[in-house]
């Protein structure tokens, strides 16, 4: 007699049913009873663990290597010396002296008399008009490098990818919107020495009658101030090792490692020669200013089953889960993206959002809470906390 065998069913392995039906693997795993576990074993508002290293590019004047995951990317920060006399219609502000000690006695003497409250007016109104002059004079001169084998979609060698620019261009605005360098350290500043001393009678140190006393001391005070005479450009390039979803993320960490490892050398502006001078001791650079440290956390929303990216509309009722810190796999999967940035006190900096409608305002306030967390996670790494 013979017996019909039992049909087995068929199984793949779980590499090829993620590359078969990509959605319905990520469905799978998110429809989980026990709650949203991701292929990667995160939840759905894990973040993947940063690791930084700082001054690994001897040649830069800052740099850091990050790794978020399998996403990983290196930042250079080079100083460059902008002259004003290269600088096409440049109007100079009126400026107080470029001493930052001397700028906080004179603001403590002004809050006795005028007050905290006219003092921080002021000091706001100072710090717009810095983020403005250094947007308008390209201070800040970010380029992200994809195409340096990081992933099979950016061969090396091929143009800038629409990617890598949409990402520079995020940084530019990231960098200007959120205020993040004092404008200060990027000044150089030409001081000229007194001269005479004061205590000198004028009619010995200059050996001419009243009259003349009188006029030489006027075109001496008119001399003897201090004006800006050039600026430190700060070239910030990133070069993606390896890209496994999320880029501008890891970018920014990078970014602000490098430029918390950034040291200029101590620079002035020579009458004789006409020229910037620069110190060659160590003990004379000078950090930048970093104020606010914003943080970003980019998220996706993914849509069910069939409802990746590039799929027409939206069943009403469909499930969707909104996922932090994409992969390169769930990346390709979410139709809706977006970034929330946060400051300091969870302060919120940015929001950019595409693709849908998936993400309502019960849900951006969960993402704002996550990135106040993520941005205590960050500070640790930097070691800013």
């Amino acid at each position: 007699m013979t017996l019909n065998p039992t049909p087995q069913p068929l199984t793949f392995p779980a590499l090829t049913f993620a590359k078969l039906a990509p959605s319905s693997f990520l469905s799978a795993h998110l429809s989980n009873p026990s709650g949203p576990i991701r292929p990667s074993g995160r939840t759905a508002t894990q973040t993947r663990t940063p690791t930084c290293n700082t001054g690994s590019l001897t040649h830069a004047n800052g740099s850091a290597v990050v790794r978020c995951g399998d996403t990983a990317a290196v930042c250079g920060v080079r100083g460059e010396i902008l002259k004003m006399g290269d600088i096409a219609d440049y109007e100079a502000r009126e400026l107080d002296g470029g001493d930052d000690d001397g700028d906080d006695e004179e603001e403590e003497e002004e809050e006795v008399v005028v007050g905290e409250e006219m003092m921080e007016e002021r000091r706001r109104k100072r710090r717009r008009e810095d983020t403005d002059e250094m947007a308008r004079l390209n201070l800040l001169v970010p380029n992200l490098e994809l195409a340096t084998g990081c992933s099979p979609a950016h061969l090396p060698g091929g143009p800038p990818s629409v990617l890598a620019q949409t990402l520079t261009q995020r940084v530019v605005t990231l960098l200007h919107t959120s205020d993040l360098i004092g404008m200060e350290p990027l000044r150089i500043w030409f001081r000229p020495a007194a001269e005479f001393s004061s205590a000198t009678p004028g009619a010995m140190r200059m050996g001419g009658d009243m009259e003349e006393m009188e006029a030489r001391e006027g075109e001496e005070e008119e001399i003897a101030k201090a004006e800006v005479k050039a600026f430190w450009v700060l070239y910030i390039d990133v070069l993606f090792i390896s890209l496994d979803g999320n880029a501008f993320d890891a970018a920014w960490l990078a970014i602000l490692a490098a430029l918390k490892d950034t040291m200029l050398p101590r620079a002035w502006w020579d009458a004789d020669r006409e020229m910037v001078l620069c110190s060659d001791e160590p003990s004379e650079a000078r950090g930048l200013d970093i104020r606010g440290v914003p943080v970003p956390l980019s998220f996706g929303v993914f849509e069910g089953d069939g409802q990746g990216k590039g799929e027409r509309g939206m069943e009403k009722g469909m499930e969707k889960w909104v996922l932090v810190d994409v992969d390169g796999f769930e990346e390709g999967l979410c139709r809706e993206e977006g970034t929330v940035v946060v400051g300091e006190r969870g302060r919120l900096v940015k929001i950019e959002k595409n693709g849908g409608a998936g993400v309502g305002m019960r849900e951006m306030r969960g993402l704002v809470g996550l990135a106040a967390k993520r941005r205590e996670e960050w500070m640790a790494v930097l070691g800013m906390s």
